[in-house]
């Protein structure tokens, strides 16, 4: 295809459909003088935009405003109204965790029409976890209505390294996850676009779109469990680092701290098995009624937390540390983590718990499949000229 010049036709339409379509989107309905005024375009290119994207099927004419109680209806022909069809395709945010899969249906307004999760054994191998997956996205898109057809980017959030291809390069919290081809594996199943990121990555942008952060664009989201680790944003954009291993903090033991997390969390001399979660709650839940040894397992457990999270935050100085994650009596951990912060940092940051629970890790995967759709539909790059 040949290279876009400045002055070429097809860049001005491309231009035009992407701020009309965009004032479509916030607007809920609107006239065609009310696009004119939105947009500083002038009236017959608007309507000229307006029929091109009614054909591509964006956009579809709303039904006219019914008058006020008591108000006299106008005479004449009334104005047509317009709206943007979110219905026109569809996203799928998923979390593919260590004992469950997750699923988020939305229309390409984001908003969310279908949900489904299920429990997975946290031994189950890669093929098993992945057609869990392929199963629950199925239910999800019959109770909802929706083909598959229509979907036109799906999210992904898992635990690990995730290089930008959607490979894996390294998890150790799920079994026959390291080297996994992710990316591809899914586009066979899917055949649209599919994004794969770091679940706490996800988690942070989740905060950041709808949760504890919405104010703020440099944050650090924590996800704590026994292996934690921590997505950030810095300037509201996400920061992977150079081969996306940027807030591996659970690595961190390793640095002359032999004792693993599942050791800190003991109360006998055997650690804990790993990744299993009922026996972390078992902990959490005994420290809350007062046993002493469970008690001084928590504190272990959490100071080495708020250590790994202060190290981050020397490092990035964030405006707010959100801490969210699946361990039990997770509240415990705010009050020292802001004493150990306030301890150690210059600047203390505010911390504060995830407004999302459980859903923060689909709901960045979603927010994440939303993006690329905003992109294409919304945005025009304007081509380099051509050098000579």
């Amino acid at each position: 295809m040949g290279r876009l010049t400045g002055g070429d036709p097809s860049l001005l339409r491309r231009i035009n459909s992407a701020v009309v379509l965009d004032a479509l989107r916030g607007a809920g309905a609107a006239t065609l003088t009310d696009l004119t005024r939105a947009t500083g375009l002038s009236r017959p290119t608007v309507e000229g935009v307006v029929e091109g994207l009614i054909s591509e099927g964006l956009v579809a004419e709303a039904a006219p405003e019914e008058p006020e109680r008591g108000e006299t209806r106008r005479q004449g022909r009334p104005a047509r109204h317009f709206r943007f069809r979110a219905e026109a395709g569809h996203l799928l945010g998923v979390e593919i965790g260590p004992h469950r899969v997750a699923v988020l249906l939305s229309g390409l307004d984001g908003r969310v029409t279908g949900t489904g999760s299920r429990e997975v054994a946290h031994t189950a191998s890669a093929d098993e976890r992945l057609e869990q997956v392929r199963t629950l996205v199925a239910q999800v898109l019959r109770r909802s209505g929706v083909p598959r057809s229509s979907l036109r980017a799906v999210g992904v959030g898992t635990p690990g390294i995730v290089a930008a291809d959607g490979s894996v390069r390294l998890c150790t919290a799920l079994p026959g996850w390291t080297g996994l081809p992710l990316g591809e594996r899914l586009r066979r199943s899917f055949r649209c676009p599919v994004l794969v990121e770091n679940d706490a990555n996800a988690a942070a942008v989740a905060e950041h779109w709808e949760g504890a952060a919405t104010g703020s664009d440099d944050l650090v989201f924590v996800l704590a469990g026994l292996s934690p680790g921590a997505g950030s944003l810095i300037g509201g954009r996400l920061h992977r680092g150079h081969g996306g291993a940027a807030g591996e903090i659970g690595a961190l033991h390793l640095l002359g701290r032999e004792a693993t997390p599942e050791a800190l969390l003991s109360t006998t001399d055997e650690p804990l098995p790993p990744l299993d979660e009922q026996a972390v709650a078992k902990v959490f839940a005994d420290a809350r009624g007062g046993d002493a040894r469970a008690s001084a397992a928590v504190d272990r457990f959490l100071q080495r937390l708020v250590h790994d999270v202060a190290a981050l935050v020397l490092a990035l100085d964030p405006e707010l540390v959100v801490v969210g994650g699946w361990a039990a009596g997770l509240e415990g951990v705010l009050d020292p983590l802001r004493a150990e912060l306030s301890r150690y940092c210059l600047r203390p940051p505010r911390v504060a718990l995830s407004a999302l629970g459980e859903t923060a890790v689909a709901t960045g995967a979603l927010r994440l499949a939303l993006g690329h759709v905003e992109e294409r539909l919304f945005t025009v790059e304007r081509p380099l000229p051509e050098r000579r």
